[in-house]
């Protein structure tokens, strides 16, 4: 063992070479996540250039080499020499990780960017950049290569109209660095979508070159800005009051505005933003107006005398089932809180948000009273099925573990260490017995599942919490349910949803991941949910048994295979589960050593709470549009 430990162990990363040794510290991950955010913080630049007042229109590119070109009509990076640096402003910003204009120095009075590492960081990690800066009537060059090395200083290549100001940045992704350098056109879309959401009245537009049938992109402007952002979410839902109500005040340089409606549904839809960032963990900000929300409900009600003395107040979670949400704050000097910017901590904010929120929201009770007597009648349904689910949850408390196993729904594993146990919830009793015998007993439960279990989608949890095969995966899963709920107590580390691969199947599957996003949303969040992955053919030469996952894989292998063995290989396609036996099923599909496992990730809440109130909700028009434009894109047709 080397002892030896002085001033030459001292590694000084110069420049860039910080961001290139450990990109995670700047950009979380070097997945597909991560090159996606290279784009979020170019077009972060130009939308704060938005938010000064200077920039109307912003343009995306996937050119064809997936290198990525933003373009807008702000005022364009500043051209002359940095009195720090010695060096152009523009090379400054893109070489000196925090360096950058929104740090009090009155370029921005409210921004996204707040390190002044967005641009430099995308240049180190990207194979080259180039930028165009429009200003003072000249068009200004300078290029950058492998991770942010200055090739072309900054010069004047053109000239220019005197009114055309702005910058025009392309960037290739250093295929070193990252998993992947393609990019997906879907993930940019639905996040530009919502930029131009929460800025009314910009215009951005997608466009992808790598598709020579699409010439001219896509363009989202918003006049009515998050109030369309409502309507947008609610498409696929029924309100119970017609207008989406826009609420917006200002104080201290603060901007906050709230757009809302209710629909009949029993979940709620809360999204909060400041300065564009998705506050995934909320903050101060939706604090007050979660506060305003419950208090002026109350009020309104017991005025109106439809709440009566007797009756208990309403709570938050009466107020929000099928409420639809947004909070945009923009903020100056926003103090967020946690790595990712996910919490708003600015404690000056909770009060003005309850005063904007619970002023605007009372004049609008007492304006609608039609809207309103609709909007407490919901929550006090909410408040009665509330207390509902309290009595049931009561009694599957009382349903405790022993039960569980005494019935014989669950086979436990002997492990008591959650971090090494597993769960398998098998589609029927027969691939349930298969299941039970081919497992790990140590580490691998089994919970059989009889037939399919209740649409939570449609029903309130004190339903759900009426179905026995519900209660059962409450009980074994050990969690509880609700407000309940504490993710800690969670007794498998992998839940594993084991069903046939035909329609049924899936059915099962979709029914049971409504049931744990919606009612325990944490458990997909963190990773702890999984769909096992059956093979669909297995081929036999030999001694040899090899399991492939679908039609391409088949092909794939018995191509690897000399000719005078491939003709004599024997192809069987695989049973459902059921038909399995206890050896089989170990081999194909809960052996850890050999199986194959789905992980279910939730990247984008939004999008998944559309599909399931799309798929899986009450208005049948939406799914039979979704089933008619993806009907040509089935494969395995189980008539």
């Amino acid at each position: 063992m080397n002892e030896h430990y002085d001033a030459s162990d001292i590694q000084v990363l110069e420049g860039l070479e910080a961001v290139r040794k450990r990109p995670g510290m700047y950009i979380g991950t070097t997945d597909v996540k991560g090159l996606h955010h290279l784009v979020w913080e170019i077009v972060d630049n130009a939308i704060d250039e938005s938010l000064a007042g200077y920039c109307n229109n912003i343009e995306v590119v996937i050119n064809k080499d997936n290198s990525i070109t933003v373009k807008d009509d702000g005022r364009g990076i500043p051209v002359d020499i940095h009195p720090k640096t010695k060096i152009s402003t523009v090379e400054t910003v893109y070489t000196v990780l925090h360096a950058g204009g929104k740090f009090g120095g009155g370029g921005y009075k409210v921004s996204g960017g707040l390190h002044g590492v967005g641009a430099s960081v995308v240049n180190a990690l990207s194979k080259w950049v180039e930028v165009k800066v429009y200003k003072n009537s000249q068009v200004y060059f300078i290029r950058f290569e492998n991770g942010g090395h200055t090739v072309e200083p900054l010069h004047v290549i053109d000239k220019c109209d005197p009114n055309r100001t702005g910058t025009v940045v392309t960037f290739k992704p250093d295929p070193d660095i990252f998993d992947t350098d393609v990019y997906d056109y879907n993930t940019l879309m639905v996040r530009i979508r919502e930029l131009a959401f929460l800025n009314r009245g910009l215009r951005i537009t997608l466009r992808d070159d790598r598709n020579e049938e699409d010439t001219t992109g896509e363009t989202f402007i918003y006049e009515g800005g998050i109030s369309e952002y409502v309507k947008f979410i609610n498409q696929e839902k029924t309100p119970i009051h017609e207008d989406v109500i826009h609420l917006q005040g200002e104080e201290d340089g603060v901007f906050f505005e709230v757009a809302m409606q209710y629909n009949t549904g029993y979940n709620d839809n809360i999204y909060s933003f400041v300065n564009n960032i998705n506050t995934h963990d909320g903050g101060t900000h939706e604090e007050g107006v979660r506060r305003a929300l419950t208090r002026v409900i109350n009020n309104y009600a017991k005025k109106a005398g439809i709440l009566k003395e007797k009756d208990e107040s309403l709570t938050g979670d009466d107020v929000k089932e099928g409420l639809t949400m947004i909070i945009s704050c923009k903020h100056p000097n926003p103090q967020f809180e946690g790595q990712t910017k996910g919490r708003l901590g600015n404690s000056e904010v909770r009060k003005l948000a309850d005063n904007v929120f619970s002023e605007g929201f009372e004049k609008f009770l007492l304006e609608n009273p039609d809207d309103a007597r609709a909007i407490v009648e919901k929550s006090m349904l909410a408040c009665r099925a509330r207390n509902a689910a309290k009595k049931a949850r009561e009694i599957t408390r009382k349903s405790d573990l022993a039960m569980t196993n005494f019935f014989g729904k669950l086979s436990d594993c002997k492990s008591k260490d959650p971090k090494v146990s597993e769960i398998f919830i098998v589609e029927g009793d027969s691939a349930g017995g298969s299941a039970k015998k081919g497992r790990d007993s140590m580490t691998q439960a089994i919970l059989p599942l009889r037939g399919k279990i209740l649409n939570v989608e449609k029903n309130r949890l004190d339903r759900a919490l009426g179905n026995e095969e519900i209660r059962t995966i409450i009980t074994a899963f050990g969690t509880g349910i609700g407000e309940e709920f504490n993710l800690s107590k969670l007794r498998y580390d992998k839940i594993i949803i084991m069903t046939d691969a035909d329609v049924d199947g899936s059915h099962i599957r979709v029914l049971l991941l409504t049931l744990f996003y919606r009612f325990f949303r944490p458990i997909v969040e963190e990773g702890h949910v999984y769909a096992a992955q059956p093979p669909l053919f297995r081929i036999m030469h030999g001694k040899t048994r090899k399991y492939v996952l679908n039609e391409e894989e088949k092909e794939k292998y018995l191509q690897s295979l000399p000719e005078n063995v491939r003709s004599r290989a024997e192809i069987a396609r695989m049973k459902g589960l059921g038909e399995m036996d206890a050896e089989e099923l170990n081999e194909t599909t809960m052996d850890i050593n050999k199986r194959i496992l789905r992980k279910i990730t939730v990247d984008d809440c939004m999008a998944a709470d559309a599909v399931f109130a799309k798929l899986m909700g009450d208005e049948v028009e939406p799914r039979r549009k979704f089933i008619e434009e993806n009907a040509g894109y089935v494969q395995n047709l189980d008539i």
